[in-house]
């Protein structure tokens, strides 16, 4: 059975009106560079959320009772229409006074979101955890790429911080700000970097999300998913972190690329947007 609502919430916890958090699918994926199927993500997650335990036990908190509003998927055929779409309705909601959580797709669906929360927050700075650097100026003649992503969001927010980077062109190494990236080979053996990277923030962060920042033996389904990747509490550890000593307002969580045989990978990212939700509304 799929779940239309997230976590399966019933119209109590789900209606527009109540919710202090929308999620936002947005199945894109028209620039991914070697797996295909990102755009199946989104549907992928929200019916895998259904499965999980709505008491958080790390923070003793039920975060489903700030209600979660599912939106209707953003469905376009362009990068340049998705964007503008994703942008145009992340405003609305923020206008609506919502916290946004944006599915993708392939990571080419966060500059919409990006753009609109850099409006609303003049000193926004970006939480990047990701696999790649994605910040070519261009990939296959497509400035939009999910390759580009990065480049672009850092023409729009001037601060913006990379973690569990390992791999990226050389054409990329000028564009890398010194301080403000975090290669997953420096990660592994202490976590004395997450108060570095914290501390690289602004007061308000958007966090994205790039599920092949973990290692593959957590989520084998992304579109390229790369070795030595970030373990599962190391990442829980840094998002607490940078809730505890920043505010996150928003955040997008992509690149889910659903194999039918292998739900654990959608199970696991509808677990983390959870335990995101966790510790945004997580007070007692």
């Amino acid at each position: 059975m799929l779940h239309k609502n997230a976590f399966g919430l019933d119209k109590k916890y789900s209606d527009y009106r109540n919710s202090k958090v929308v999620i936002l699918p947005i199945p894109f994926d028209f620039t991914s560079s070697w797996g295909k199927g990102a755009d199946k993500g989104p549907e992928a997650i929200i019916d895998a959320s259904g499965q999980v335990e709505l008491y958080d036990i790390e923070t003793r908190t039920e975060p489903y009772v700030n209600g979660i509003f599912t939106a209707d998927p953003i469905k376009k055929k362009t990068s340049e229409t998705m964007i503008k779409a994703g942008y145009e309705s992340v405003k609305k909601f923020l206008a609506d006074g919502k916290f946004i959580v944006t599915l993708g797709g392939e990571h080419s669906i966060s500059q919409g979101p990006i753009q609109a929360y850099a409006e609303k927050f003049n000193n926004l700075s970006v939480l990047h955890l990701d696999a790649h650097s994605d910040r070519r100026d261009n990939y296959e003649k497509n400035k939009f790429s999910h390759a580009c992503v990065m480049a672009r969001a850092e023409e729009i927010v001037k601060n913006v911080v990379s973690v569990g980077v390992r791999s990226l062109d050389s054409s990329e190494l000028p564009k890398l700000k010194k301080g403000k990236i975090f290669f997953a080979e420096n990660l592994m053996d202490s976590d004395a970097w997450m108060d570095k990277a914290v501390n690289e923030l602004s007061e308000q962060v958007y966090v994205t999300i790039d599920l092949d920042v973990f290692d593959p033996s957590i989520i084998p389904s992304t579109g390229t998913p790369e070795p030595g990747g970030m373990e599962w509490y190391q990442i829980l550890k840094l998002l607490k972190l940078a809730s505890a000593k920043k505010e996150i307002v928003g955040c997008d969580v992509v690149e889910l690329a659903p194999d039918k045989h292998e739900k654990s990978s959608d199970f696991a990212a509808a677990k983390l947007i959870y335990k995101i939700l966790s510790y945004k509304f997580g007070k007692k």
